[in-house]
């Protein structure tokens, strides 16, 4: 996630297996490894730009910010006729978190975090919890549904993925220790918006990942789904907590476009 029309350094956003993380502008470049023809066929056959496709330890780096491993390369994804395009709508997965009339949701943090990133999650999870949705979020000591694990990496801020075949939230969001002592607002939007991945929604621009990045464009299907959340607009949504891309200083709560969709679904 990067405002590209700033200088800010980006955050990090989305997956399924496929995992999105965005480059740090502060990085400094290494000579790209050649991507086989083969390769960028396939890449090509997901929906996804092939434009400056990187190779990188856990895959490909495709659109600047999305991972895909060999085995998502070689998955047979089913046809998605819901899928739509070029409109800036709120999206979710063709999996979601199976819910009969309430579930709730664990989420731990891994290893040892500065009281400020530990507050973040916690506010993060309460901005779910208001919303009296049928899933409820609840922080626990190690174990959790999901599991909020600090790496040490240069290459993004924060990754996440979608929810299992089985309904069952993904189990785990990155995040960059370089970035564990922004503000309060900043990272409580970041572990709200890969918390809103695991339990199955797309970015809000994932058509035109340009209107939050500066530049981009679709992000394609990926076989994962794109399914419009009915009520949502059907223009830009400037203040959606699901947007690609912020910058240092974003704070996004859940507007209520978000708050619509959230609703919708769970």
């Amino acid at each position: 996630m990067k405002n590209w029309i700033s200088s800010f350094a980006g955050v990090c956003l989305l997956a399924y297996s496929l995992v999105a993380c965005v480059k740090d502008t502060k990085q400094v470049a290494t000579p790209a490894e050649p991507v086989s023809s083969e390769t960028i066929a396939k890449i090509a056959a997901l929906g996804f730009g092939t434009a400056e496709v990187q190779r990188i330890d856990e895959g490909y780096l495709v659109e600047g910010d999305i991972v895909l491993t060999e085995a998502d390369l070689s998955a047979v994804r089913p046809a998605t006729p819901s899928l739509v395009i070029a409109q800036e709508e709120q999206y979710n997965t063709n999996n979601l978190v199976r819910v009969n009339t309430k579930r709730n949701i664990t989420v731990s943090v891994s290893g040892d975090v500065p009281s400020g990133f530990s507050n973040a999650v916690n506010a993060a999870l309460a901005r779910y919890n208001t919303l009296n949705l049928t899933i409820t979020f609840s922080r626990v000591a190690s174990g959790g549904n999901i599991d909020i694990r600090i790496v040490n990496s240069g290459q993004y801020i924060a990754s996440a993925g979608f929810p299992t075949n089985s309904g069952d939230p993904y189990s785990q969001v990155k995040y960059s220790r370089k970035y564990i002592n922004y503000s309060a607002g900043f990272m409580t939007t970041v572990v709200a918006h890969e918390i809103g991945h695991c339990i199955g929604f797309r970015h809000t621009d994932y058509m035109n990942r340009s209107y939050s990045c500066g530049i981009g464009g679709n992000e394609g299907d990926g076989g994962v789904g794109a399914n419009h959340i009915p009520g949502t607009p059907t223009g830009p949504d400037a203040k959606s907590w699901m947007l690609a891309c912020l910058s240092s200083t974003t704070d996004r709560p859940f507007n209520n476009n978000d708050k619509t969709a959230l609703n919708y679904l769970y």
